[in-house]
């Protein structure tokens, strides 16, 4: 017998690695396609500046953690420091984000964004929101709650905790670090 297809097909049962069980494509091509449309309207805006996805994350996360450090932000993108440096450089150069030495130790470097990077990040952060809002009024009320619970599932445990306190899960928007 042929396994059950479509959206809410997979059980928890489903879900796991059992010799014979189809992998739950739907979910992946669901992710894969969602993931495509929820970054294409940022992708737009950022073309603008001639910034891409990279620019968008380091761009969301100093704003959401002002005087972020230039380590933790690397341990939060999972990215080279060398990748990182690039992106960072132009973002500093083009008046989005500032570098500063931390109080306490010098040879820190503590991100923040300036009005500037914190009008684009709002700006992209708009965007996405009118996407989700429009998925979630379409998929019912409970959606949000259930998306939220399905997302955090999906982090690596052992980043669960981590992840937690860097979203609005944990704090709410201009909250600091």
């Amino acid at each position: 017998m042929a396994p059950e297809r479509g959206v809410g097909a997979l059980t928890a049962a489903g879900a796991d690695d059992a010799p014979g069980r189809e992998p739950p494509y739907d979910l992946i091509e669901l992710l894969f396609f969602a993931y495509r449309d929820f970054v294409r309207d940022v992708d737009e805006a950022l073309a603008a500046y001639g910034f891409g996805r990279a620019h968008h994350r380091v761009l969301h996360f100093v704003d959401r953690n002002p005087g972020l450090t230039v380590t933790d932000l690397l341990d939060i993108l999972k990215i080279t420091k060398q990748s990182l440096g690039r992106v960072l450089r132009e973002l500093v150069d083009q008046g989005f984000i500032v570098q500063r030495e931390g109080a306490s130790d010098r040879r820190q470097r503590r991100l923040y964004v300036t009005t500037r990077g914190d009008e684009l990040a709002l700006e992209l952060a708009r965007l996405q929101s009118a996407r989700i809002g429009r998925a979630i009024e379409l998929a019912g009320p409970e959606a949000g709650d259930a998306a939220r619970r399905f997302l955090y599932a999906m982090v690596d445990r052992d980043e669960r905790g981590k992840v937690e306190k860097l979203t609005a899960l944990g704090r709410p928007r201009g909250g600091g670090a």
